[in-house]
């Protein structure tokens, strides 16, 4: 497990809906001590993500205390969306897709591979090398002026011929077989616990909610009914469920107990 994606999970579990502000270090340790990351690794992730404008530091004494960003705060609300609204499971597809075509200059690498990252993140497949597709009305105008690039991408909403085998296009454009992988993986993990020791709670959960926010932030939610009838997502995402269930309680008892905090006062904004 990374331990940056182990720390937006505990951040997001215990910090961004409770109002606090900032996280004493020493209980960040301790929090991530229970998932199995030790301490140097904990205290070098931590400078990275304030030098990636992510956390913000605050000294009170001889003591570091971390707090979220505004940056920081978007991910994370983000990934609530997804691990408890979205799901993994795509059963509501209307039909719809969203196309984007670009083209940019030969020597704009950096702004290419900035944008196919993007594209990927957002649930997109290359159909062809300058036109990404992705089920549903995706909101990708956003995503395209912030890259500084509207003016070489069109974006287009439409549906497919019935000419076209969406099934067959499915696999041709995405990597089914890795997606999928992930979901079966994660199902032969945690499928059996907690009849294979029950743990700490507080860290089986936030290691079960870090591999699966991984695991759903790459998969592009294609739609159930093109996919394989044994599609593992499924199966994975009840796992995922019924562990979260059951440490939710103990999990926030254990947080509670010890973590030192500063309270964010009413009304007070985080730092871009």
């Amino acid at each position: 497990m990374r331990p940056q994606s182990l720390l937006f999970a505990f951040f997001g579990s215990y910090v961004l809906e409770e109002g606090l502000g900032h996280v004493y270090s020493g209980s960040i340790i301790d929090v991530l001590a229970r998932t199995g990351v030790g301490e140097p690794a904990v205290r070098s992730t931590l400078t990275r993500m304030v030098n990636r404008g992510l956390l913000e530091r605050q000294r009170q004494g001889r003591r570091m205390h971390f707090g979220l960003t505004a940056q920081a705060e978007q991910i994370l609300w983000d990934g609530k969306r997804r691990l408890w609204q979205t799901g993994a499971v795509n059963d509501d597809w209307d039909g719809t897709w969203t196309l984007l075509g670009f083209s940019l200059p030969e020597s704009w690498q950096r702004q290419r591979h900035d944008l196919r990252s993007r594209l990927t993140w957002s649930g997109f497949g290359a159909l062809y090398s300058g036109l990404w597709i992705a089920p549903g009305d995706v909101d990708a105008s956003s995503l395209v002026s912030e890259l500084g690039l509207a003016a070489h991408v069109k974006i287009f909403h439409a549906t497919a011929d019935d000419a076209t085998d969406i099934g067959l296009m499915i696999r041709d454009t995405w990597d089914l077989g890795g997606v999928g992988a992930r979901y079966a993986d994660f199902d032969e993990r945690w499928s059996t616990w907690p009849a294979t020791g029950c743990g700490d709670p507080l860290g089986i959960r936030l290691r079960v909610i870090s591999e699966w926010l991984d695991i759903i932030r790459t998969d592009p939610r294609l739609p159930a009914r093109h996919l394989p009838s044994d599609w593992p997502a499924r199966a994975a995402q009840e796992t995922f469920h019924r562990i979260a269930r059951q440490t939710e309680a103990p999990a926030r008892r254990t947080a509670i107990e010890f973590l030192e905090t500063t309270r964010r006062p009413p009304g007070a904004a985080v730092t871009a």
